[in-house]
């Protein structure tokens, strides 16, 4: 006899929905969580603070009422890391709450402490005194997340020089950043940063940044940022950074040097895998201490499970969720769907970006043909009324069957506008449904009808031409 049918490691979005799915389905469940940690990164550290800062950024600064008070425009003039943290720790309250309640309500049994296995059906647990006891389970979930990678050679000090679970801990807002790395966080706090009056600064050595989002969109974005004075150096990368009492300096390979306040590394992340002893469980992970998983999320271990970003791409919230779900009635023996291949991107810069299907570039290089349907916010009713002139929403619509190839959104609710495009993408609807539709008045989810005639225009004119 085990003591649990399903044993999960990590309650952040993956771990808690894999535990609440089990729990729901008659078994018997228990969550390895570290005291200060319900949530996992993703509450404490990651997504949740940084999107809360970002609300905290565009309410104190005044920066999305910029457009009808004018640019001096500012809610609060002296903004301080106090204003930020309040909001921010106010949310991560609320939402540990949420958490414990939900996890309470299901029956899950709640282990406080760092698991690791002792067997493959038997995780030790060690709490913050240093007090270990062991748990066995029929079934196990990893779901331990990642860590921010951190360069070897870089000498990290939590105040000068920091990762991006640092910015919450941060003493002050910065005069001058640099940020290494033009990911999706680095930009992400770059653009909030920068909101804020902080001189940033962003290093890559790539020649572009988001490579997978659409091209006209980043191009955009970039626009935005250097009018917030941001600076991108583009085919860089830092060789080092000296650390001095007022400060850093970030040199760069091509002997470039940059002096902020503050350097923060985007360098990606690492998976905690290694950190489980996973020998013990006749478990390896690869360089970046992530966890192959097989359709199911099932390690080379038939009986334990991974997801999250411990697995490796797509590693957001949202995807993390659903697979722990899945695995969960997997390990069950429940059926499910798959999960569906047509997903949703968010990224929550200043304006921020949503997108889902495929880009122009991708279509272009697989030769499939596509037509463009644009929508700016500012031919918007809404848009005027909240004074966002440089939105926009585009559509990518197949000539022969008018079907949605992909719906790119650039500016005030990207993230939320993005769901009618994937509704009507999973749904194997066609440009024809947005052009019938009727959407309340003024909303900017009209800019999918705009955007739908736009293309159905120009298909039109070929068609006449013809």
């Amino acid at each position: 006899m085990y003591d649990f049918d399903v044993l999960v490691l990590g309650s952040g979005p993956g771990g808690q929905k894999a535990a609440i799915a089990a729990a729901k389905l008659g078994r018997r469940v228990g969550v390895i969580e570290r005291d200060n940690m319900i949530g996992g990164v993703c509450i404490n550290t990651g997504t949740i603070p940084s999107k809360t800062l970002r609300e905290a950024v565009l309410y104190l600064t005044g920066l999305s009422q910029r457009e009808m008070y004018g640019q001096n425009y500012r809610v609060k003039e002296d903004i301080t890391v106090a204003d930020l943290a309040a909001r921010t720790q106010h949310v991560i309250g609320r939402e540990i709450d949420v958490i414990r309640n939900q996890l309470t309500r299901n029956r899950v049994s709640l282990l406080s402490g760092f698991g690791k296995f002792a067997d493959p059906n038997t995780l030790t647990v060690t709490d913050s005194r240093g007090r270990e006891s062991h748990a066995s389970a029929a079934k196990v979930v990893i779901a331990s997340g990642t860590r921010p990678a951190r360069p070897s050679t870089v000498d990290f000090d939590e105040r000068t020089i920091i990762d991006s679970d640092g910015i919450i801990n941060l003493e002050r807002v910065p005069r001058s950043m640099v940020v290494v790395g033009a990911g999706v966080i680095g930009i992400e706090y770059a653009s909030m940063f920068a909101a804020l009056g902080t001189k940033v600064t962003v290093v890559e050595r790539r020649d572009r940044m988001l490579e997978f989002c659409d091209l006209e969109v980043i191009e955009a974005l970039k626009y935005h940022l250097r009018d917030l004075a941001v600076t991108f150096r583009f085919g860089e990368s830092v060789a080092s950074v000296e650390r001095y009492a007022e400060g850093a300096v970030a040199v760069l390979e091509s002997g470039k040097k940059i002096a902020a306040d503050t350097v923060m590394y985007s360098a990606g992340r690492q998976g905690t895998a290694p950190e489980l002893e996973l020998a013990a469980a006749g478990l390896s992970s690869d360089a970046r201490g992530r966890l192959s998983v097989d359709e199911h999320f099932r390690t080379s271990v038939p009986h334990i499970y991974a997801v999250g970003d411990v697995i490796g791409f797509p590693a957001l919230a949202s995807t993390s969720m659903e697979q722990g779900r899945l695995a969960a009635h997997h390990a069950c023996d429940e059926p499910a769907r798959a999960m569906p291949a047509l997903q949703p991107i968010g990224i929550y810069t200043i304006p921020e970006i949503s997108f889902i299907g495929r880009t122009e570039d991708e279509l272009t290089e697989a030769k499939v043909p596509f037509e463009v349907g644009m929508a700016r916010y500012r031919e918007l009713a809404r848009g005027q009324i909240i004074g966002d002139s440089y939105g926009m929403l585009k559509l990518l619509v197949a000539p022969d069957d008018g079907r949605l190839l992909g719906v790119h959104i650039f500016g005030t609710g990207a993230t939320e506008l993005v769901h009618i495009g994937q509704a009507v993408m999973g749904c194997n609807g066609t440009v024809d449904y947005l052009v019938d539709a009727v959407f309340n008045y003024p909303t900017l989810a009209e800019a999918y009808k705009v955007a739908a005639l736009d293309a159905m225009n120009k298909m039109r004119h070929l068609s006449r031409l013809q």
